[in-house]
């Protein structure tokens, strides 16, 4: 039976990215979403290719989903080895204007619904006994903060403290625990970015994503391959070692 790998958010971007990948190197993929059609979508796709895969609806904000999740896909392909908390919502506005119903949905998804799935995650791999692999979403922005994405930054500057708080508790069960730090890839969420930052901005799309260019040392946007090849990584035995790490792949936009 193959490897388990559950990926949230993998009905589109960096997700189905994920899930293409790892599906590379033959894992089962459990690809979670909360939208039916490109959830499926991704499913068939990797189906057509001879992999095995089957699509999971959810919504991370809700705990006891996560956990059903987990049971769910265990029972279809066995043993968990990966859990990838992708999931995530963004919005662009200014700090004063944010609507607190978009604020409390992005820390209901992104900051509950990464640690719904750590708990959900580290409950199944403890009882299976021998340790599993646990990599979250977090942000260029949780490295330093993005103005007009307020609640965006505290959320994966929070990922990144529960990644750590995460690893320095499961490491005595062989739980691993690390973070990917995306810049900017080029994605449906990152095209609704660039839209509304440039309407704030009173410029252009192209003059906005321009812009955006030229923060970037290696020239060109990420695409989800670029971030999917971090986590492969990280869920690979040569990753075995590290743990409590969030790592930038922003091709060089911010270095510390």
């Amino acid at each position: 039976m193959s490897k388990l790998a559950i990926i949230t958010g993998a009905g589109q971007g960096i997700g189905a990215g994920i899930a293409r990948r790892l599906a590379q190197d033959d894992y089962a993929i459990a690809v979670a979403d909360i939208n039916p059609v490109t959830g499926q979508q991704v499913v068939d796709e990797l189906q057509a290719a001879g992999k095995a895969a089957k699509f999971y609806q959810v919504d991370v904000a809700q705990r006891a989903a996560v956990f059903d999740l987990v049971a769910q896909a265990v029972a279809d392909f066995g043993e968990l080895a990966v859990y990838v908390n992708n999931a995530g919502v963004a919005f662009i506005d200014s700090f004063v204007d944010s609507d607190p119903t978009q604020v409390e949905r992005l820390f209901d998804v992104n900051l509950k619904g990464t640690y719904w799935g750590i708990q959900a995650a580290a409950t199944q791999f403890k009882k299976q006994g021998h340790g599993g692999r646990i990599v979250n979403a977090a942000s260029l922005a949780s490295v330093e903060a993005s103005a007009l994405q307020s609640a965006y930054s505290a959320s994966k500057f929070g990922i990144r403290g529960l990644t750590q708080a995460a690893a320095k508790e499961l490491a005595a069960d062989h739980i691993t625990v690390n973070a990917y730090n995306p810049g900017v890839v080029r994605t449906p969420m990152r095209d609704a970015i660039d839209k509304k930052t440039a309407a704030i901005k009173h410029v252009t799309v192209p003059e906005q994503q321009a812009q955006v260019l030229t923060e970037i040392a290696l020239g060109r946007e990420a695409q989800p391959a670029d971030v999917a090849e971090v986590v492969a990584w990280f869920v690979s035995p040569a990753a075995g070692y590290v743990t409590g790490q969030s790592l930038l792949v922003d091709g060089g936009m911010r270095f510390h």
